[in-house]
């Protein structure tokens, strides 16, 4: 017999549900290893039922890792049915179709033992800072030869390390101390979520958290219905160009198909470029996850992000194309196209919710991670650090100031990235007159330059975007400025990496965001 709840009962468990993975992910950023999990907070957690559906994420962390791990655990339990799992079991992957894209990000997934039965999962997902093989940039020819790919397996078994697993992985990272402890972090994370959860339990004498899974999920996903049914019926299409560091461009187009009578919205990415010999590659978890973050944030930001707000979206997208890459395509890269797509789904909803839609941003975050010798010889490799431009202006304010949109991530502070590496930052400001003119403004994107501190050569791998076309204005609107990639005042024009000499100056002006509207 189901557990029935009051309206009072029901707010009081949320409120804990919610306390209980924002702890873990606090207990994750805490103990992380990677500056760019414990500053910027490239991660995501949440918790799941027995059916895999996820029911409560964490406020931190970003939509791509988010909506991907949503996805995530139901593959991760087609391996591992729920009943099969001992007391001490954790599962880990980084297969980047099943998950989030990429083999930096690993997934780890701790079962919630009431005795001997599985009640409930916590996931996270985190971006390490090394996996072997090509590093962050997009220059690997394919999938393998961006790093170690870990299938679906057990990193604890029964509470204890599964040395095989644990050997293989860190005998092929470049630094395995790291990899260990951001991996035991997951792992610490989880288990905090854990005891949390079956003091809640007790306390409510909940057997598990089926039933009020159940009650979250329905009213997540009536709520959300409710809210495509008060749209205007019909598709509505547009296509967006995004240019790379090499003078390429790539296509994407799409149409959101609205029906209210089912309360569901259909976006199809039917038309967009095919897939790319670069490692910016989108895998369809990736893209359902921006795709279904933009319009939720249109619909009703209100509602909780879970199982039932995202099931009434669907997403399709031509499979081999550079939004649902099949293997091998590389795709270490593939935030430079998935935070993209919500460009062009705006720009389509900007006849449906004109008053809700912003103009063009900046998107992807241009990142960079930076490698070489100290004078003594040691090798160094930097976590990966980024950097934002503007964001489109919106109806009634001006776009936010290097600000990253639509990820969640923060930057990486300076003096945190020159203490893990011979970095010096000369300057970082805002750069003025970057954002595109309009009844509202876009925000400003900003310029940094810095060099490394060697007597040796360094590589640098960078992900930059829009050099050539600036972000777009809306109704009227102006585009805001283009970015520019230089080393020692010269343009950089490759997506590969690249390597620097004693003394050279890399200097990022990032691009603006669109205006809103027209200036008259």
């Amino acid at each position: 017999m189901s557990r029935s709840f009051d309206s009072i009962e029901l707010e009081v468990l949320w409120s804990s549900l919610i306390s209980t993975v924002n702890e873990q992910a606090r207990a994750l950023q805490r103990s992380a290893f990677s500056p760019i999990v414990r500053e910027a907070g490239d991660l995501a957690n949440a918790l799941f039922d027995r059916r895999a559906r996820m029911v409560a994420q964490a406020v931190t962390g970003t939509p791509g890792h988010i909506n991907s791990l949503a996805i995530a655990v139901s593959h991760i339990l087609e391996v591992y049915p729920v009943d099969s799992l001992e007391p001490g079991d954790v599962l880990i992957t980084n297969d980047p179709y099943k998950t989030a894209g990429q083999l930096l990000d690993v997934t780890v997934l701790v079962p919630v033992f009431r005795g001997a039965r599985v009640v409930a999962f916590f996931g996270s997902t985190i971006h390490h800072t090394d996996v072997g093989g090509y590093g962050i940039g997009a220059g690997a020819r394919d999938v393998f030869e961006e790093g170690l790919w870990i299938p679906i397996t057990k990193l604890m078994v029964k509470g204890e390390r599964s040395a095989p697993v644990w050997d293989f992985i860190l005998a092929n990272v470049r630094q395995p101390t790291h990899m260990a402890g951001d991996l035991h972090a997951q792992i610490a994370s989880g288990e905090v979520g854990a005891q949390r959860l079956r003091t809640l339990l007790d306390s409510y004498r909940l057997d598990d958290i089926e039933d009020l899974a159940d009650v979250i999920i329905e009213r997540s996903e009536e709520a959300t219905r409710k809210a495509i049914r008060e749209l205007p019926v019909g598709t509505y299409e547009a296509t967006s160009v995004l240019d790379l560091a090499d003078g390429s461009e790539i296509t994407i187009a799409v149409s959101v198909q609205i029906d209210a009578d089912a309360g569901e919205i259909l976006v199809d990415y039917a038309g967009s470029s095919g897939a790319s010999p670069y490692g910016i590659n989108v895998v369809k978890n990736y893209t359902h996850a921006y795709t279904t973050f933009t319009l939720r944030s249109l619909l009703n930001p209100e509602i909780p992000n879970n199982a039932g707000s995202l099931a009434p979206i669907k997403v399709e997208a031509p499979e081999g194309s550079i939004v649902n890459a099949v293997p091998p395509s590389p795709c270490t890269a593939r935030h430079v196209v998935g935070m993209f797509l919500p460009m062009p789904l705006l720009g389509a909803m900007s006849a449906v919710l004109p008053d809700a839609v912003m103009a063009e941003g900046s998107a992807a975050v241009w990142t960079m991670q930076v490698s070489g010798h100290h004078d003594d010889g040691r090798p160094f490799i930097t976590a990966m650090f980024t950097y934002a431009g503007g964001v489109g202006a919106r109806a009634t304010k001006a776009g936010l100031s290097a600000t990253s949109y639509p990820t969640g991530v923060s930057a990486v502070p300076v003096e945190v990235v020159e203490a893990s590496a011979p970095i010096r930052f000369l300057r970082k400001e805002l750069r003025r007159g970057s954002g595109g003119n309009g009844r509202q403004r876009g925000g400003l994107g900003q310029l940094i330059e810095f060099t490394v501190d060697s007597t040796s050569p360094w590589v640098l791998n960078a992900v930059t975007s829009r050099l050539v076309r600036g972000p777009l204005g809306v109704f009227g609107g102006e585009p805001g400025a283009t970015g520019k990639f230089l080393v020692n005042g010269e343009p950089v024009r490759t997506q590969a990496r690249i390597t620097l000499q004693p003394g050279d100056v890399v200097r990022l002006e990032l691009p603006g965001g669109g205006g809103y509207g027209s200036a008259e």
